[in-house]
């Protein structure tokens, strides 16, 4: 069974040089969340996630909201181990599928090929398990021959169907996605949202990053409201997103 627990977790980007009036000014005006704090006089941090709890078992869906730098995506790397936290601990059973970096592990000097096996070691997969997805990897990507063409022929947009293709090609237990991607033309787009539907059905648990409330209340049962990285809300979607739109009412 997968589980996800987050106790009292907080992370901390430290900004060295920040002591100067002009670079402090500029900082508090271009932070849109978290806080900043000064360590010393020479150090200054910016407080990403403060006091984060949180605990999901088998089955859970849920739906991370709030304003841009509340520290939705912080959240997500930290549940994908990109981050460590300073603070807190973080306890994790289940094999993760983050849809975070789409371009993790191509190697623009290598065929697409070449790149399904790179990106799928580094995603966990075993050489088995790549050699057994090959096939729907390519299918899926809709590449054709330039899979074995170098990635630096290829468009931003040939590149996108790759990793996209790469990174949903196992059912994971935990899945982590930040916002929907737009991959590709719209019968590709049309493919990717259904790719999406299914992993999301087959996956244990669920990590949603959006602003779309409807994208919101079809994918996730629970919902975290997060506000300058500390939890505001943590409940069934329904009332979390109450509270939140009366806390930001939208003007006509």
């Amino acid at each position: 069974m997968s589980t996800i627990k987050l106790s009292r977790v907080t992370l901390d980007f430290p900004v060295y040089g920040a002591n100067t009036r002009s670079l402090k000014k500029s900082l508090v005006s271009l932070v849109t969340g978290g806080s900043i704090k000064q360590e010393s006089s020479s150090i200054t941090f910016v407080r990403a996630l403060e006091d984060v709890c949180l605990e999901l078992s088998s089955g859970d869906t849920l739906a991370l909201i709030g304003h841009n730098g509340a520290g939705k995506s912080t959240l997500l790397r930290v549940l994908a181990k990109v981050y460590t936290p300073a603070i807190g601990r973080v306890q994790i059973k289940g094999r993760i599928s983050s849809l975070l970096d789409l371009g993790l592990g191509i190697d623009s000097e290598s065929t697409g090929y070449e790149n399904i096996v790179l990106s799928g070691l580094l995603r966990g997969m075993s050489k088995k398990e790549i050699e057994a997805s090959k096939t729907s990897i390519a299918e899926f990507s809709e590449l054709g021959e330039y899979l074995a063409m170098p990635v630096r022929t290829y468009s931003s947009g040939m590149q996108l169907r790759l990793a996209f293709s790469i990174a949903t090609s196992f059912s994971p237990e935990i899945l982590l996605l930040d916002e929907v991607m737009g991959v590709g033309d719209s019968s590709f787009m049309e493919k990717s949202k259904q790719r999406m539907t299914q992993l999301v059905a087959e996956s244990d648990i669920v990590v949603f990053s959006s602003h779309s409330t409807d994208l919101v209340r079809k994918f996730c049962k629970k919902a975290l409201w997060l506000e300058k990285g500390r939890v505001k809300a943590f409940g069934l979607v329904d009332d979390v997103l109450k509270a939140y739109d009366a806390a930001n009412p939208t003007t006509a």
